[in-house]
C-alpha cells in the first residue's frame, strides 16, 4: 500500500534484517582488518631487525669485529692486575647508534664509561628501531629503577639487587647456548669470551692499574662463525612474560651492561624458545615474541627470518652456537 505522503519507508523487519547484514560484514571484516595489522607490525619489526643487521655488518667493516653485548671482568680472582674491570659500561645497542643514524645521540655516549656517568636524558632515550610495535612505541619503552633476584640459568647465584631505570629493547643480540656452563664455574657462559653465539660478553682491555682502555678483548669476527652465517642468529626477539613489560629482569635498562638478559640471550637445551607471553617454560633467558606462532630473527648473514615457536631446542641451539660443527638447512 502506498504511504499517503507518497514516500516508501522501511519496515521494522527490514530495519532488523539490514542491520543483521551490516554486524555479519562487519564480524567477517574484522579478523582480516586484524590480521592485516600483524602483517604490517610484524614487517615493521623485521625491517628493524634488517636495519640492525646491517649496522652490525657496517660496524664490522669499520672495526674488524662485531661490538661485544658487554664488557665485563673476567672470571679470575679480583686481586688480578689488569683482570677487573668491566660490567657497567653500555650495551652493544649503544655501539651501533652512529650505524643507525643516531650521531648525535651516540655522541652524549661514552662506550667505556660506566652507566651511571652517562647523560640522565641518554640514558631514557628510547629508539623505533629498537623496539618491535607488536608490544612498544617509544613513548612507552622505559623502565623504572626496581629491586630484583638475580638467578642464573642454573637456579643458582641468587642475589638481590636494585635495577636503575632506562630505556629497554624488544631484540636481543644472540649469547649463544648453555654449552659453556651456568653453574657458578669460571667458564660460564656470562664471563669475557665465554659465549658461543656472535654478540658476546667481551673482556674490556685494561692497564696495569686495572683501568679500561679503548678497547675489548675477545673479538667475534664473520670468519669466526665456522659453522657459516647463513646458518647463525645474530639478533632475536625477546620474551617477555605477561605483565612484565618494562619490568626488569624480562625487559630492563637495555643500555645498562651489567644485566645481560635486558639486551642478550641465549638458546638450546634449557633454554627454549618461547610460544608466546603465556609460556611458563621460557623465562628470562629465552627468545621470543608477541607474534602469533613465531618469532622474527636476524641471521649473521644479513637476512631476516620468521622462525615458528615449535623449532625444538636442539636445532635452536645449533643455530645459536656459531661453532659447534652442526649446521642447520632448512627449518
Amino acid at each position: 500500500m502506498m504511504h499517503p505522503s507518497g514516500k516508501h519507508g522501511f519496515t521494522l523487519i527490514e530495519l532488523l534484517v539490514s542491520i543483521s547484514i551490516i554486524a555479519v560484514l562487519i564480524a567477517l571484516l574484522l579478523p582480516a582488518v586484524q590480521q592485516s595489522r600483524a602483517a604490517a607490525r610484524s614487517t615493521s619489526c623485521k625491517n628493524n631487525l634488517k636495519q640492525l643487521a646491517l649496522a652490525v655488518h657496517n660496524f664490522h667493516d669499520v672495526n674488524n669485529a662485531v661490538p661485544p653485548a658487554r664488557m665485563i671482568l673476567d672470571s679470575v680472582p679480583s686481586d688480578v692486575p689488569g683482570e677487573t674491570a668491566g660490567r657497567d659500561e653500555p650495551s652493544w645497542l649503544i655501539w651501533l647508534l652512529p650505524y643507525l643514524e643516531q650521531a648525535t645521540l651516540s655522541d652524549r655516549w661514552d662506550e667505556f664509561a660506566v652507566y651511571n656517568q652517562q647523560d640522565d636524558a641518554s640514558r631514557f632515550q628510547a629508539l623505533p628501531i629498537f623496539l618491535c610495535p607488536e608490544r612498544h612505541s617509544a613513548s612507552d619503552a622505559h623502565a623504572p629503577e626496581r629491586e630484583i633476584w638475580i638467578v642464573a640459568p642454573c637456579g643458582c647465584m641468587a642475589g638481590k639487587q636494585t635495577v636503575p631505570g632506562g630505556a629497554v629493547t624488544d631484540y636481543a643480540g644472540n649469547h649463544g647456548d648453555l654449552s659453556p656452563g651456568s653453574s657458578g664455574a669460571t667458564t660460564d657462559f656470562y664471563w669475557g669470551g665465554k659465549g658461543t653465539g656472535v654478540l658476546i660478553s667481551s673482556r674490556p682491555v685494561t692497564d696495569n692499574s686495572g683501568d679500561v682502555q679503548r678497547d675489548w678483548k675477545d673479538k667475534v669476527r664473520f670468519c669466526d662463525i665456522t659453522d657459516g652465517t647463513t646458518n647463525t642468529f645474530l639478533i632475536g626477539e625477546t620474551h617477555i612474560p605477561l605483565g612484565q613489560m618494562n619490568r626488569s629482569p624480562y625487559n630492563g635498562p637495555a643500555y645498562l651492561g651489567r644485566y645481560l638478559f635486558h639486551f642478550a640471550r641465549l638458546a638450546g637445551p634449557g633454554v627454549p624458545i618461547s610460544h608466546g607471553p603465556q609460556d611458563t617454560r621460557a623465562f628470562e633467558y629465552s627468545f621470543g615474541s608477541n607474534h602469533k606462532g613465531f618469532v622474527n630473527f636476524a641471521f649473521a648473514d644479513g637476512r631476516v627470518t620468521s622462525v615458528n615457536t615449535s623449532l625444538s631446542s636442539r636445532l635452536a641451539g645449533h643455530l645459536a652456537n656459531r661453532k659447534d660443527g652442526q649446521q642447520v638447512g632448512e627449518f
